[in-house]
Parts: C-alpha cells; sequence; structure tokens
C-alpha cells in the first residue's frame, strides 16, 4: 500500500493512538514502529477500536495483524476511509 495519506487522516491517527497509549504527541510520528512505541498486541486492540470510533470505519482483524508501523496503519485507515466513501458496486 502506498497510497498518500491526507495530513488530516494523519493526524487524527498519531492523535488518537497518542491518547490511547497516553504517550506525549510529539514522540508518535508516521514512522514510528509499534515495537518503538511499546505498543503490544493488546494495545493494538484498544487503538483499534478507538481508530473504528475516532473514523466510523470497520478495520479487519485480518488487516490490522499486518500493521507493524504507524505509516502503514494510517494508510490502512486511509483505504478503508475511501471505500466508504466510494459508491457500492451493482451486484452481479
Amino acid at each position: 500500500m502506498s497510497e498518500s495519506v491526507s495530513p488530516d487522516v494523519l493526524e487524527r491517527v498519531l492523535r488518537t493512538l497518542a491518547e490511547t497509549q497516553k504517550l506525549p504527541l510529539e514522540q508518535v510520528t508516521a514512522d514510528s514502529t509499534f515495537e518503538q512505541l511499546g505498543i503490544d498486541s493488546l494495545d493494538g486492540i484498544n487503538i483499534l477500536f478507538a481508530l473504528e470510533n475516532e473514523f466510523n470505519i470497520n478495520i479487519p482483524d485480518e488487516s490490522a495483524r499486518l500493521v507493524r508501523d504507524v505509516r502503514q496503519l494510517a494508510e490502512g485507515v486511509q483505504s478503508l476511509i475511501g471505500a466508504k466513501a466510494a459508491p457500492p458496486e451493482p451486484a452481479a
């Protein structure tokens, strides 16, 4: 996934992640890995719930398991927002 993330989405992902983990916002960057931030799998679940609420999206578990850093997380959120905004495909 290499689509660019809008500044608004990235800022909201960073803020949500910082708030959920009780980290200073300046410590959380797009290039931070979850390991650097001390985020484990249980923390990840809390972050996903917070992001689903923040953006009114549903993050599939299988996609979430592959995410290892903040940029991947923001790109995933961006693509889910885009998919939600797109008109539904006509049923075949």
